[in-house]
């Protein structure tokens, strides 16, 4: 069953009263819940009670129990339970299907990301075809980042919708920041330009489309935002200085002094850049600032997804100039990775066309490690084998080893606090089983006793972590459980059986 009931006041008054008496999941997640699981760790299920729960799917429920009566390890049973409905469960903080609007939110911070609404809810989607009121949120919500992409295509985190009654919330890393073109922070929460969160977008248009054959989507206001796109993709792939030495500006963020962001060089607009047929972008996915305008495993994922426009395009047969420039963007992109950003057959994180290249890699997807997962290119390509033998060493300046927990982290936290998310990465990279139990029981052993995936954790106390609510790293991981099931279902069954929910 959904939450709306198709008529705003209803949906609102529902959504208000069942939470009413609910506790806040932020305190909630940060201590042990329900009964623990019968493995040696214990973990508590810490899933809220029905009533309390944003959206209830019952193909969601079927898949848990499907799961957790093939899964072998009782501990591992559990995280599955509680990070698969996360999303649902938690995040789902306005609904109405008769406006076909949704405003999800990231977990502890309430505001809706393009970036992490797409990831958290990629590990439903072959859940889509056979379930409709569960369709018919995800197309709301992509309905709802439409009409914020057609209207702010250069910001990445937004507040509530006016129709949905929720006022906007303040976000202290946003006051007093410059941004150009201006926004509007009732509707804007935060105007970071990172192209990974336009990436966000095309994927969930992508992932509903591909399941459902609900061209309806592509109404005038998603057609909108993706012309958006294309705009900032051809403003911010052009170099800063033009042939006669002007000076290229489309957009500049900075901090006013005494700001918590902090000032950016170059007036806002960060380091130069030359041209190389990539897409510069001002910051990472981690919502940290960029060293060098072309970020690598950002790059790869919009040409990635621009490839799946153009397909979902054409079988839609919509709007065939979109998907003709969807086309010769994506292979321009492509090609100018493979010639720009390898040395040594070794990929860069960052590089500025002018000769300039950063050797490292961010924990947050898209990231190098998750190129595989991206679909860029296969786990077994050579240059993929080496700059991964790269990332996970010291060789990679935020990568980092404690006795108990290990990966790659970045600059949002600190060197010494390893994102698990890079673990869940690395198994989506490898298909030596070793290496994927290996990543897969660094992750199960360090929740802090809670049974969630966390942002971070210090490998000198791994009961110090970051966010005890972050919906995509759980929608990350049980999604990665997923992908064993199918590739490797003797891992982590009871039997040798591939499961792909839904079928």
């Amino acid at each position: 069953m959904k939450l709306g009931l198709g008529v705003a006041g209803i949906a609102i008054s529902l959504a208000a009263t069942a939470q009413a008496d609910c506790p806040d999941y932020t305190t909630y997640a940060q201590s042990p819940q329900g009964n623990p699981s019968t493995g040696p760790l214990r973990l508590p299920y810490m899933r809220p009670d029905p009533a309390c729960r944003t959206f209830n799917s019952t193909s969601v429920e079927k898949v848990i129990l499907d799961m957790k009566s093939r899964l072998k390890d009782p501990d591992v049973a559990r995280l599955f339970e509680n990070t698969f409905p996360n999303t649902l469960d938690t995040t789902v903080k306005y609904y109405n299907e008769a406006e076909n609007l949704a405003f999800i939110i990231t977990g502890d911070i309430t505001a809706q990301w393009l970036r992490d609404t797409g990831n958290q809810f990629a590990h439903y989607h072959t859940l889509l075809s056979s379930d409709a009121e569960l369709a018919n949120l995800v197309k709301a919500v992509i309905n709802n980042e439409a009409r914020y992409v057609s209207q702010y295509p250069y910001c990445g985190a937004f507040q509530p919708p006016s129709e949905s009654g929720l006022g906007p919330s303040v976000n202290d890393w946003a006051l007093n920041v410059l941004v150009n073109p201006p926004v509007n922070n009732q509707t804007v929460f935060e105007c970071k330009y990172e192209i990974d969160s336009l990436c966000g977008f095309l994927k969930l248009s992508y992932s509903y489309y591909d399941a459902t054959k609900d061209a309806s989507m592509m109404n005038d206001e998603w057609l909108s935002a993706i012309d958006q796109i294309f705009r900032v993709i051809n403003e911010q792939s052009q170099a800063t200085f033009d042939p006669d030495w002007n000076f290229i500006s489309y957009y500049n963020w900075t901090g006013l002094p005494g700001s918590l962001a902090g000032a950016v060089n170059n007036a806002g607009n960060g380091e130069p850049k030359g041209y190389t047929g990539l897409v510069g972008t001002h910051h990472r996915p981690s919502d940290d600032l960029s060293t060098f305008a072309f970020l690598t495993p950002a790059n790869a994922m919009l040409s990635v997804q621009l490839t799946n426009l153009a397909t979902i395009l054409d079988d839609a047969n919509v709007a065939p100039d979109a998907s003709a420039r969807a086309k010769q963007w994506s292979n321009t992109i492509e090609q100018a990775i493979w010639e720009h950003t390898v040395v040594d057959n070794i990929f860069a994180y960052e590089t500025n066309g002018l000769g300039s290249r950063y050797m490292m890699d961010d924990a947050n997807v898209p990231s190098l490690l998750s190129l595989p997962y991206l679909g860029f290119l296969n786990m077994d390509n050579s240059t993929y084998v080496k700059t991964k033998k790269m990332l996970m060493s010291r060789r990679n300046p935020y990568y980092a080893k404690g006795k108990n927990f290990s990966g790659i982290g970045g600059p949002h936290i600190d060197v010494w606090n390893p994102w698990p998310m890079s673990q869940v990465s690395n198994i989506f990279g490898t298909n030596d089983d070793e290496e994927i139990l290996t990543s897969l029981y660094t992750i199960v052993n360090n929740t802090g006793g809670l049974g969630l995936i966390h942002e971070s954790i210090n490998i000198y106390n791994t009961s110090d972590y970051t966010r005890p609510w972050f919906a995509w790293a759980n929608s990350y991981f049980s999604e990665m459980l997923l992908d064993l099931a199918q590739r490797k279902p003797y891992l982590i069954f009871t039997d040798n059986e591939p499961y792909t929910p839904g079928q």
